[in-house]
């Protein structure tokens, strides 16, 4: 059981860090670029635009910043502790 814990934890993990990427990769201005980077990119984009999308509905952009991935990072955060903390009373 301590696996499964264990590997639900990373797995937000992973994912909070793929969005904290994409974040970073919205700094940067792109010019043409090479495949490989452009498959890059679509990795981050199309792995954590659903999550960040359902955020940018409900959040209004402050003007040129957007603070959804903000309060988007910290719902997950949020969320991997209640879920690991269940999984813990379980097992």
């Amino acid at each position: 059981m301590d696996r499964f814990i264990s590997t639900v934890s990373n797995l937000f993990t992973v994912f909070g860090i793929c969005v904290l990427i994409r974040i970073l990769l919205s700094w940067v201005p792109f010019s043409p670029m090479s495949r490989t980077a452009q498959a890059v990119l679509d990795f981050f984009r199309d792995t954590t635009e659903w999550y960040l999308g359902f955020f940018r509905r409900f959040i209004p952009m402050a003007g040129p910043i957007d603070l959804s991935p903000m309060a988007a990072l910290l719902v997950l955060a949020v969320a991997k502790r209640f879920v690991v903390d269940i999984l813990l009373q379980i097992g």
